[in-house]
Formats: C-alpha cells, sequence, structure tokens
C-alpha cells in the first residue's frame, strides 16, 4: 500500500473581506502563504514573503508566514530549569535554541476549521518531550479577517505540566509587495522607551536600555534604512536590526505597537498586541539565494517581521516578563495587523 505523501496532507483555505482583502493560509506550519492588500490607487499586491510551491516550503526558508512555538526566537544554549529541572534543546541557532526547534510549530501539520468565511481555526497537540519541553499543550490559534482590513491572531493554549510557551507569528512583509525591491525606505514607528541588547550570538544580556539618542528610537517615525548601517554594536551583532523591543503599556492590554508606512504605494501597517515585546527583524539574512513567487528572488533585507512575543531567553532572564505556563492555567494573547492607506 502506497503511503501517503507529505504532498497528499497540504491543504489550504482562503479568507476574504467585503473590502477584496485576502488571506490563504495552509495547514503545513500554520502558514499565511498570501496577503492581497490595496495601494491607495486600488491595486492589490501580496505582501508577504513565500513561495509557489509546497516543495519550496520545505526546502527554503523554515519561517515564511509560519506559526511558531512552543518557544519563539531564541533560548541560550538550548537549555532552561524549571522546578529544578534542566530541559535541553536542539540548537539550532548557533550555540542556541530558535523558533521552538528543528521542526517546531512551523514544521507541522496543524488541524484547521474554517469557521465562517473570514475565519478558521488552526490547533495542535504537541506532545509531552516534544523537541524537549515538558508537557502535553494543547494550541489552538484563530485568524479572523475583518471588514476593517484587520488580520486578527487570537492564541489560546494548555499543558497538563508547567512549561514554557512564547507562541508568535512570522510572516515576512514588504508593503511594496514580495520581491519588489528592499524595505528601507519603509517609515516605521515604534511605541517603546526600550530595547533588550543581545551579545554576538543575539541572546539578550539582560540589560534593559533606553533607545533614547541610539539606532532604536523610532517613538519619531523614520525611514528603516536611516540609520540601519551606522557604527552601533548592536547593529553589527544583527547585521542591522534583530531586536526585541520592550513596548510602551499597561500589563497586557491590547495597545499599538508598531506602524509602518510605504510611501509609494501609500500602504500601512499597524500591528496592536497584548504582548509585552516585539521582535523587529529587517531581513538581514535575506541573500538572493531564496527565489521565490513570480521567480523573484528575495534580496538583502528585501522584508521585514513583527513579531509580537515575550522576550526571548526569559526562562534563563527571572528579571523578564515570565514565560511560564502552570497546569490548569490557559495562555491567551491576541495581536493584530491592520492595514491601511495614507493618500
Amino acid at each position: 500500500m502506497k503511503q501517503p505523501s507529505i504532498s497528499d496532507s497540504l491543504k489550504s483555505y482562503a479568507l476574504s473581506n467585503s473590502n477584496g482583502v485576502k488571506v490563504k493560509v495552509m495547514n503545513y506550519g500554520g502558514r499565511i502563504v498570501s496577503l492581497f492588500v490595496p495601494d491607495r490607487n486600488g491595486k492589490f499586491d501580496d505582501v508577504v514573503l513565500g513561495y509557489d510551491s509546497l516543495d519550496q516550503y520545505l526546502t527554503g526558508n523554515l519561517y515564511f508566514g509560519a506559526m511558531i512555538g512552543r518557544y519563539g526566537n531564541r533560548i541560550a544554549k538550548g537549555k532552561f530549569s524549571l522546578n529544578g529541572k534542566e530541559y535541553h534543546l536542539a540548537l539550532n541557532n548557533g550555540a542556541n535554541a530558535l523558533h521552538g526547534g528543528l521542526a517546531g510549530f512551523h514544521g507541522v501539520f496543524w488541524k484547521i476549521i474554517p469557521q465562517k468565511e473570514n475565519s478558521l481555526q488552526m490547533s495542535y497537540r504537541s506532545a509531552d518531550g516534544e523537541e524537549g519541553y515538558p508537557g502535553n499543550l494543547n494550541v489552538t490559534v484563530t485568524y479572523t479577517l475583518t471588514d476593517k482590513n484587520e488580520l486578527i491572531i487570537d492564541y489560546e493554549a494548555k499543558s497538563d505540566q508547567e512549561t514554557v510557551i512564547n507562541l508568535t507569528h512570522h510572516s515576512f512583509f514588504n508593503l511594496a509587495g514580495a520581491g519588489n525591491g528592499d524595505i528601507l525606505n519603509h517609515e516605521l514607528t515604534i511605541n517603546s522607551n526600550e530595547f533588550t541588547p543581545v551579545d554576538s550570538t543575539l541572546i539578550p544580556t539582560g540589560e534593559i536600555r533606553n533607545v533614547k539618542g541610539t539606532a532604536f528610537d523610532f517613538n519619531i517615525p523614520h525611514k528603516i534604512g536611516e540609520l540601519i548601517n551606522q557604527t552601533d554594536e548592536q547593529l553589527r551583532f544583527g547585521k542591522g536590526y534583530d531586536h526585541n523591543w520592550v513596548l510602551n503599556k499597561k500589563g497586557n492590554e491590547l495597545s499599538l505597537a508598531t506602524k509602518v508606512t510605504e510611501p509609494l504605494s501609500g500602504r500601512t501597517m499597524e500591528v496592536w498586541t497584548t504582548e509585552p515585546g516585539l521582535q523587529f527583524y529587517s531581513g538581514n539574512f535575506l541573500d538572493g539565494k531564496d527565489v521565490g513567487k513570480g521567480n523573484k528572488p528575495y534580496q538583502f533585507r528585501s522584508a521585514f517581521c513583527f513579531e509580537a512575543q515575550h522576550f526571548p531567553d526569559s526562562p534563563n532572564h527571572p528579571d523578564f516578563p515570565s514565560t511560564i505556563l502552570k497546569q490548569g492555567e490557559t495562555y491567551k494573547q491576541r495581536t493584530i495587523y491592520k492595514f491601511g492607506i495614507e493618500k
């Protein structure tokens, strides 16, 4: 009997709203594979990087459009302690663990149930010990596309043992359209007075540093490329921006984290989140080797990511907001990507 191939398990789902905005999601990695939004002239472009075939998703960039877990971002040396026990994770980013492991939530098939025309629910059960993490973890993620051109992502999870969790979403955006040049002229605001500096392996040092007077101050909007090549140890470590900003907010309120504008198209995107941090990544490891949609190579800094999250390596930094999920508790977060137009 022929064994089912990975392509036999692949399914995709479409969401749309009354404004013509369309989102396509596939069950492999819970990925957003396309997101069409209008510019100021009513022209629709796909603003997320990705591929035209499943084979490319299996062999190319692991994270394009993917759901990330159990732990988004990095954990130092792939280990942490919980209740006196040390846990060891796969080292898949130099000496560190990144984005949940070798086959994190980006590399599994999610069960997807369409809820209505503009919403779908994804679920995944991560078994105790998967990728080294404790506890059987049941995760539910809901994508909703509203008529306000908001893509709402609601996360919920429960575990039968105490564990750590840091879920996030990893679309690579270019508001000029996927593969249409770099993102250095996009104008960016981040609602944050502080960020978490990193060492040469991009692990937080534990310091929380004020952004004032640095290349990390986006409280007043400026172009992503304006200071990205400034002589700065932090920019050298990240080859640009690949850092966590500490958001200005009270508790877990839903608040505006960032706004980005692409001047030529007029497209804007806001990120609202209940999370305490935002990882801004400026596509510094894209190098043109990935050939994506429409046979376009994805060049250096041709996309950015906004990953709403808790801080990197929090299990090893007691002073950071806790990422511990206790047995019987429910993990919840909401992040909204809201698209607009500036005339």
